[in-house]
């Protein structure tokens, strides 16, 4: 348990730049981010490479969930929250009351990977199979041909954006009246890594994930939601084959403007998404030809 606590207190990071060849006129001030764990280390690549060009502006990135980044939108503790979902309406609503405006902006796009250790003999699953796995309507590996073993569920924590998309589109199966929760027992970790670390370490484990924190440690599922297999890589993620693919956010107090404005373009340049491709998702760009 220790390991996770170490890996979670990781992921702030305060970056300052300073240069005397540059212009001392130029931009200055600071900018917080707050929020999805998932964009996290993308936003710190952006930001390392945003303060060399303009090293008058410091730049906290912190993560601790999509939920924390809307609230401390809301609360007006960021100027920027990054999201690995939708705002909802009653967000939306509280945000309005305390006068803040937010303003959405599509940053990249990603692929809610499903892992298992490397040692299961499964390959791929069906979105319905999901469903049966963390509701407990199946209890064991062996239901689906692989090694008896019982399932030992892992999920991102309520805060999380990608456990709220998992719920929505694994656990609910998309259906907006549908009540259906994880099972209860299932263990809600920290963060991403988290779920990796237990995955490696657990035979019977089974999690999910942005694409960004998939590696060779362990292995990512084929899912299938009657289309076919398909794998969660930036091709299936471009043609939406992959099922659970979604668009990864920036929400701002109104239309971005001044060092946030500054910010916010610098991500969506081609440097900016070079960053994004970098740490494991799928750049507009690319997304925006394969669509044309």
């Amino acid at each position: 348990m220790k390991k996770f606590i170490l890996i979670t207190m990781i992921v702030p990071l305060f970056l300052a730049g300073c240069d005397g060849d540059t212009d001392p006129n130029g931009p200055n001030g600071f900018i917080q981010i707050k929020g999805s764990d998932t964009i996290v280390n993308a936003e710190q690549m952006v930001a390392e490479n945003f303060i060399k060009i303009y090293p008058h502006i410091a730049i906290a990135v912190t993560g601790g969930g999509t939920g924390v980044g809307i609230a401390s939108l809301i609360n007006k503790n960021c100027q920027i929250a990054g999201a690995s979902r939708e705002m909802k309406s009653k967000e939306i609503n509280t945000a309005n009351k305390y006068g803040v405006h937010p303003f959405e902006t599509v940053v990249a796009f990603d692929g809610v990977a499903v892992i298992v250790n490397l040692n299961n003999p499964i390959d791929k699953l069906t979105i319905d199979d999901l469903h049966n796995i963390y509701t407990g309507k199946i209890k064991n590996w062996k239901d689906l041909g692989g090694k008896d073993i019982a399932f030992v569920l892992l999920s991102r924590e309520v805060s999380s954006g990608t456990h709220t998309y998992f719920k929505e589109q694994v656990i609910q199966l998309g259906k907006k009246t549908s009540k259906e929760e994880f099972l209860p027992g299932t263990l809600l970790l920290s963060s991403s890594q988290a779920i990796v670390e237990e995955v490696v370490s657990n035979e019977g484990a089974i999690g999910y994930l942005g694409m960004g924190y998939v590696s060779g440690r362990t292995k990512s599922l084929m899912l299938d939601k009657g289309k076919g297999y398909f794998s969660p890589t930036v091709p299936n993620v471009i043609s939406k084959q992959y099922p659970l693919s979604r668009p990864l956010y920036f929400y701002t107090d109104g239309d971005p403007n001044n060092l946030t404005k500054l910010f916010v373009d610098y991500a969506l340049s081609e440097q900016g998404q070079q960053c994004f491709k970098s740490s494991g998702f799928v750049p507009l760009k690319d997304n925006a030809t394969e669509n044309k």
